[in-house]
């Protein structure tokens, strides 16, 4: 193959045949109609599935337009709702929907990046099926098992709980502030902050350890934000939350903020880092920061459940009703990469006229 090839040179069996045979040939049932999954290690066990797109990240337009983050990208997104259920992966079933003038090259940048994925996740790519199409679509089906009594759900929280997120929120819009020019940072710190937001994390293995010693009440994958996640933990559950500001980032996206006059709150709540929101009993909060920690990962503690419905932030006035940042789909605030500007704008701290502080444009409080 020559470096300007593109899939309608080579065709399906031959782009079969020579980019994909060499990466996959050795996996069961290569070839065949269907994959077979490898069985669960446990005996008594429950499996899980998910399927999800991959858009367009938001990435691709801060200069990072390589299909390798794309792949990354479309993996790490089915791989976190397999750490809402507290599951461990079985692999990845990938689609790709290509247009034919599309590189050979960047196709595989693209397997790339979801298969190091998974390696990354303790998982791989077990099959999937290949079409042309006049965009590019990308989806994928992750399956999971988790041991029976074990999966974690959207139910099962309670007025009391204590709310806490895992992971570390606010590196891929720190990234944007950064490639907008909102803040710098000298190197190698912008790019080690770039670099998480490349690559972003589920929350897998703190999710499978918290399920086995029974500490989670109820998880939420952090897709679409923080506030719908919560409003959902929220609804599903009949309950409502009361939410502190107080969100102790990263210490270096925590200059971030200061110098883009960005409240970290506002930061945290927002998409793209691939987060888990948990509800467990509050005098379990400091047993889940320490398994969080053993495996490389954090646990904020954001607020706690009430009984009342409402949802709400404390501050120094008092609560006031929580209306977070959204990304709902179907609605005006649903994401599209094109929005970037638009929304660094809200993130900004309104300046201040009175040197007292600046209120925030997103948040509610």
């Amino acid at each position: 193959m020559t470096p300007d090839e593109t899939l309608s040179d080579l065709g399906e069996r031959r782009l079969v045949a020579e980019v994909l045979a060499p990466r996959y040939r050795h996996q069961p049932g290569f070839g065949d109609d269907c994959a077979p999954v490898p069985p669960p290690a446990a005996a008594d066990f429950e499996l899980v599935a998910t399927t999800d797109p991959c858009p367009a990240p938001l990435v691709s337009s801060l200069g990072w337009d390589d299909l390798y983050y794309r792949g990354w990208l479309l993996a790490t997104i089915n791989l976190s709702d397999l750490a809402a259920a507290g599951a461990e992966p079985l692999g990845l079933m990938a689609s790709y929907v290509l247009p034919g003038d599309l590189a050979v090259a960047e196709f595989e940048r693209l397997v790339s990046g979801v298969d190091d994925c998974c390696s990354a996740h303790g998982t791989r790519v077990l099959g999937g099926n290949i079409g042309d199409g006049a965009a590019i679509h990308l989806t994928a089906t992750a399956i999971g098992w988790c041991p029976a009594g074990r999966r974690l759900s959207r139910r099962g929280a309670r007025p009391g709980d204590a709310l806490l997120l895992l992971g570390s929120p606010g590196y891929l819009w720190s990234t944007a502030l950064l490639r907008h020019g909102r803040a710098s940072l000298p190197e190698p710190a912008a790019t080690a902050v770039a670099d998480r937001a490349l690559h972003p994390r589920a929350q897998i293995a703190a999710a499978r350890a918290l399920a086995g010693e029974g500490l989670v009440h109820a998880a939420v994958d952090v897709s679409d934000g923080l506030y719908a996640s919560v409003v959902s933990l929220c609804e599903t559950n009949g309950i409502g939350a009361r939410l502190d500001p107080d969100v102790r980032l990263d210490p270096v996206l925590a200059e971030v903020c200061r110098q883009a006059a960005v409240d970290p709150f506002d930061l945290a709540q927002l998409w793209g880092d691939w987060t888990l929101l948990v509800a467990v009993a509050p005098a379990a909060a400091g047993r889940v920061r320490e398994v969080a920690a053993g495996l490389g990962s954090e646990a904020h503690l954001l607020g706690v459940t009430t009984g009342a419905p409402a949802i709400v932030v404390a501050g120094p006035g008092g609560d006031t009703r929580w209306v977070g940042a959204d990304a709902e789909r179907f609605t005006a605030s649903s994401w599209h990469p094109d929005r970037v500007g638009a929304y660094l704008s809200r993130l900004a701290a309104r300046a201040p006229s009175d040197g007292a502080g600046g209120a925030p444009v997103i948040g509610g409080r």
